[in-house]
């Protein structure tokens, strides 16, 4: 049996050079998600609750998914390969014709920001916490 996967947070997010990183912070570190800049400014608007005149597109897939009644149920950083960051989406419908359970590939970056837009837990799995960086130094500065 596999460890649980680890909630973390999302602790911050700060400019880089190419983009942004996505500090996620669980109980004993925090490691960093580097994203385009689309998609960070999308983050870093949502941590700030920043209303945009129309949709970007995080909210256009959560405005998708609440028409066809389907949650989010969380999001996982679920692989780490060549300094590439891997996650998964877990949704859940149910209506008047059954139930049913979907897990989405996707970006780590669009994860999240999916996530924060519909108020859903955040989770990293036991191997990838333990191979990615301690960050918080990075944070600080």
């Amino acid at each position: 049996m596999s460890s649980p996967d680890i909630k973390v947070n999302v602790k911050g997010v700060a400019p880089t050079p190419e983009g942004f990183g996505v500090f996620l912070e669980g109980a004993d570190k925090i490691i960093a998600i580097f994203v385009d800049k689309n998609v960070g400014t999308a983050i870093a608007m949502m941590l700030q609750d920043i209303a945009t005149s129309r949709p970007l597109t995080h909210h256009t897939i959560g405005h998708i998914l609440v028409g066809l009644d389907v949650k989010v149920v969380k999001t996982v950083v679920n692989d780490l390969r060549d300094d590439t960051f891997y996650a998964r989406i877990f949704l859940k419908q149910e209506n008047e014709l059954g139930r049913k359970a979907i897990e989405i590939d996707t970006r780590p970056s669009d994860a999240i920001a999916i996530a924060l837009q519909q108020k859903a837990p955040i989770y990293v799995s036991p191997a990838v916490w333990d191979e990615a960086e301690d960050m918080t130094w990075a944070l600080k500065e």
